[in-house]
């Protein structure tokens, strides 16, 4: 791995984790599409050529500015008969992990036709080319395409239409879903409505209850993404934008005020990142606790950022020794996060996720549909915020962003990484926002990501061993990981500037940052 390269001030750009997505995106710049055209040209494909991260049976959320601040929950429904006794009886001693009962609508679709609704110039169909002709003729896996499928060969074992598939290739073949060409095609043909009713839902029905799975038609029929107000909070002099709940957004907002009351900048880096990391285990602790489906919360989320709230959780943190929480509840994450701008202004923040890898590892043959796990999300105790419901959307990680900067966007950005994407969002701001940090140059910087479940600390191999040694002697629990470690997650970012805009990509990924 080596440093990204970032695109340096073109009058239009985007980002994607995947290099022929890039391209597809880029394509659709110079045709004289606008951000949502290319952002969604490009998610198509990625669709295609990484469906290790996202694709056609997951979800989708976005915040774009066209002059004001637009959010967009694209975020599926559990089946309507799903409760916790049927579910757990169905499930026996196994996880609510992969597999048919963690299925949730999927989104992606219906988020796709209504942003180019709102802001798209051209048609679908115009968007689809590059998805058709890689879904029908086949593209040459990559490494790391070839690494998550061996990787995910023995959780999905058993799941043989997952298997014919993806479960023999390595790098350098190429694959080939001619059957993903054709839903591609249906939908440029028949719009959202052709996924949600139709040929395709049954099939996806039918997929689903081949196993067990308790989601039919009707669930699918009623699907509707959401357009919501992001909520913000100040950091510094400038100000951050997340998404509301389901998605953890709130937990980016409640670590930045908690750290907004520290003087980071003057500090030394060990004491520093010790604060980071203690404000970032709240954050994650307040999550699990508080963010649910809106129709399901106990607490407004709003009640995350009061002051009082906040003076509280700061208040808490032990600035020599490492705080060692009950265990959480970790969220894994697969997921493609992009971004992309235009000559006219409007920006673009998007991510879209299978949540695991491929998700449930259920694939609709038919359609070569690799459905979501977004319901393992879902907690089986009723206790709990996130409890399993139904018709209930589970707690998203999902979390595009944008910084702005009295009042205009400055920077668009966000990463893939569950768990890992509330921490990236926190380690980014403050080094750009406290130390002036290059975009691209932040991305690069070696990370490191607490784990909920135990709470130990991940560190790529490139930190300061001194500021890890002072780390593990406050009590911090230290397993050293890869240099460029795909577990931290893949962030991109486009920085806004008077004469154009800095387009930057994650070394951690195999995507580009491309401008015109």
């Amino acid at each position: 791995m080596t440093p990204g390269v970032a695109a340096r001030f073109p009058r239009a750009g985007l980002a994607t984790p995947h290099y022929l997505a890039s391209g597809a995106g880029a394509a659709e710049l110079a045709r004289g599409g606008n951000a949502i055209d290319a952002i969604v040209a490009a998610n198509l494909a990625l669709g295609v050529v990484a469906p290790y991260l996202c694709g056609y049976g997951g979800d989708l959320f976005a915040i774009v500015w066209d002059g004001e601040l637009h959010g967009y929950l694209g975020s599926g429904r559990s089946p309507a008969n799903a409760t916790i006794e049927v579910v757990s009886e169905l499930l026996g001693e196994d996880p609510l992990l992969v597999g048919p009962h963690s299925v949730t609508v999927p989104g992606a679709i219906a988020g796709w036709f209504d942003l180019l609704e709102r802001w798209g110039t051209r048609s679908f169909a115009d968007l689809a080319r590059d998805a058709i002709r890689y879904a029908r003729e086949g593209f040459e896996l990559t490494p790391m395409g070839a690494l998550s499928c061996r990787g995910f060969r023995g959780l999905y074992r058993g799941l043989d239409d997952w298997q014919a598939i993806y479960g023999k290739l390595e790098a350098g073949d190429v694959l080939r879903q001619p059957a993903l060409a054709g839903l591609i095609e249906l939908l440029a043909e028949g719009g959202p409505a052709a996924y949600y009713q139709g040929p395709v839902a049954s099939a996806i029905a039918a997929a689903l209850q081949r196993g067990g799975g308790l989601m039919d038609e009707a669930d699918l029929a009623v699907h509707v993404g959401e357009w919501a107000a992001p909520m913000r909070a100040r950091y510094r002099d400038v100000e951050i934008a997340e998404l509301p709940p389901p998605t953890q957004g709130v937990a980016v907002l409640e670590i930045m005020r908690i750290l907004d009351g520290f003087d980071l900048p003057a500090m030394a880096p060990a004491d520093r990142a010790h604060l980071v990391v203690e404000a970032v285990k709240i954050g994650l602790r307040d999550r699990d606790d508080h963010i649910t489906d809106p129709a399901h919360a106990r607490i407004p989320p709003e009640a995350l950022l009061a002051d009082e709230w906040i003076d509280s959780r700061r208040a808490s943190i032990d600035p020599a020794r490492a705080q060692v929480p009950a265990p959480g509840h970790p969220q894994r994450g697969g997921t493609a996060y992009l971004c992309a701008a235009d000559g006219d202004g409007l920006l673009v923040s998007l991510i879209q996720s299978n949540f695991l890898g491929f998700g449930s590892g259920v694939h609709v043959p038919e359609w070569g549909i690799n459905l979501n796990n977004r319901g393992s999300s879902f907690a089986l105790d009723e206790s709990r915020v996130n409890a399993l419901a139904p018709s209930k959307r589970p707690m998203h990680t999902l979390i595009p962003a944008m910084m702005l900067r009295d009042g205009k966007p400055s920077l668009v950005f966000g990463s893939m990484g569950g768990d890992a994407q509330a921490q990236v969002h926190a380690q980014l701001l403050t080094q750009i926002v406290d130390d002036g940090a290059d975009p691209q140059a932040a991305i690069d910087t070696p990370r490191w990501r607490v784990e909920p479940l135990d709470w130990k600390l991940r560190v790529e191999q490139r930190a300061d061993p001194d500021v890890v040694a002072d780390l593990a002697a406050r009590g911090h629990e230290i397993i050293e990981t890869a240099a460029y470690d795909g577990g931290m997650g893949h962030a991109h970012a486009i920085a806004v500037h008077p004469h154009g805009y800095a387009v930057a990509t994650d070394p951690r990924a195999e995507g580009a940052a491309v401008g015109r």
